[in-house]
């Protein structure tokens, strides 16, 4: 028996079949990736925003932030609202609040308008991740819930990559404003498509659920106790905090700070740079569903995620202390990205750290930590790049040079070692659930 009132159902083991099952979880999938590609779009108009706007490194950090700023503080009511109310509302809701987000950008006459959108955007696809973990939840066995939470963090990066190269090249053709604007239509287009055909649970099409909690069990529990209870476990205050040390280095150089580093101090062109960059998001999606994986293989998170942690930490401080050539700074990044997706096991050991009925909640927390670091990191980047500036300018926009990015990336590092040894204290669960 699955649960709840659906036992006639569930007894019959009739379980969706894959292709309604990845279906319905994919159009939350797109959402996210549609969020993940307007994250990091600034890094490749980084030169457009500044002149057109007139700004500075800091201002510019600070536009890019105005999206986690929102991001970060919807997801604890994201998560308790779909422990509540499921994922279905708020994947349309957040749908349609991203189009009108993203097209007030598009237009923003003034920074100000521009920081607005920015902040938009950030409120509403806050729903996609947390939804999409939900609707794991529901839809695919639970041996598939670690491949659905790295497959979520290859479709966000699949955005990312769009927002590289193929970005730049519309950019260049069309302007970004155009470009942004047909965002925000096909932003719509998808707000529609949600609503018709994502269902919160599989019973809702006959089938049987893969949910093993007891369906509406969350119903009576107040939203604020279950948050409560949630932060009561001590796996999750440290499951939050450090994937900002390792996810905040790579929404900050490859959101932001990457292209510019590439174009002023390696000298190449704006699309040879934004390939750079995809290339760190492309091995970060790779590395999130296979070291989860390979965890679950292992029967247990803690070995594999510290091991990473490791070939990060090591990763980052070669390319941002030592004076390698292009070619080698370009292969480290492989390896630097592919253990950074170490982020993934996080999520599956937050969803064995809690009961079950509070998933939702805890995957909202949790995911606040890659956020927070992104929201951090490119400000404080920026600052510290403002401070090591020489006053040089080109085509008005302001040129940083080596030595302005070795200590602005220096905070991605002092970051990445702290979470690393806060990850040391976290409590191994197997891969079981650990209080159900």
């Amino acid at each position: 028996m699955v649960g709840g009132d659906f036992s006639g159902v569930s007894d019959t083991k009739n379980f969706p079949p894959a292709s309604l099952a990845w279906s319905v979880w994919g159009l939350g999938a797109l959402l996210y990736l549609i969020g993940f590609y307007l994250r990091v779009a600034p890094a490749v108009i980084t030169d457009q925003l500044m002149t057109e706007f007139a700004i500075t490194g800091a201002a510019l950090g600070n536009l890019s932030a105005f999206y986690f700023y929102s991001y970060v503080a919807m997801q604890i009511p994201t998560g308790m609202i779909a422990d509540r109310w499921g994922p279905r509302r708020l994947l349309t809701a957040g749908a349609g609040v991203a189009a009108l987000g993203t097209a007030l950008f598009a237009f923003a006459p003034t920074i100000f308008w521009a920081n607005m959108g920015r902040l938009l955007i950030g409120a509403s696809v806050a729903v996609a991740f947390v939804s999409m973990l939900k609707l794991a939840s529901h839809w695919f066995a639970p041996k598939q819930y670690a491949l659905a939470s790295g497959m979520a963090l290859l479709m966000g990066v699949v955005g990312g990559v769009v927002a590289g190269v193929p970005l730049r090249f519309l950019v260049e053709a069309f302007g970004w404003r155009p470009v942004m604007g047909v965002s925000a239509a096909l932003t719509a287009v998808l707000c529609v498509a949600t609503w018709l055909r994502v269902r919160d649970d599989p019973v809702e099409r006959g089938y049987a659920s893969h949910f093993q909690g007891a369906h509406g069990s969350h119903a009576g529990t107040s939203v604020l106790r279950g948050l409560m209870e949630v932060l009561s476990y001590r796996n999750i205050w440290i499951l939050t905090a450090v994937p900002i040390g390792f996810s905040g280095a790579v929404l900050t150089f490859a959101g932001l700070w990457g292209v510019p580093f590439l174009r002023q101090v390696h000298g190449l062109d704006p699309k040879a740079a934004a390939a750079i960059t995809s290339i760190l998001l492309v091995s970060w999606a790779l590395g999130g569903p296979l070291l989860g994986n390979w965890s679950e293989r292992m029967g247990m998170r803690k070995p594999l995620y510290l091991i990473a942690a490791g070939v990060a930490m090591l990763g980052w401080s070669a390319i941002i202390f030592l004076p390698l050539p292009l070619w080698v700074l370009v292969a480290l990044l492989i390896p630097t990205g592919f253990a950074s997706g170490n982020i993934i096991i996080g999520f599956a050991w937050a969803k064995e750290s809690v009961p079950l009925r509070l998933m939702g909640t805890a995957s909202g927390v949790c995911n606040m930590g890659p956020l927070v670091g992104g929201m951090l990191l490119q400000p404080a980047v920026g600052w510290m790049l403002d401070q090591r500036w020489n006053g040089v300018l080109a085509a008005g926009v302001r040129f940083y040079d080596a030595t302005a990015y070795r200590a602005g990336f220096t905070l991605m590092v002092g970051a990445m070692a702290l979470a690393g040894v806060i990850l040391i204290f976290a409590r191994e669960s197997h891969c079981r659930q650990m209080h159900d």
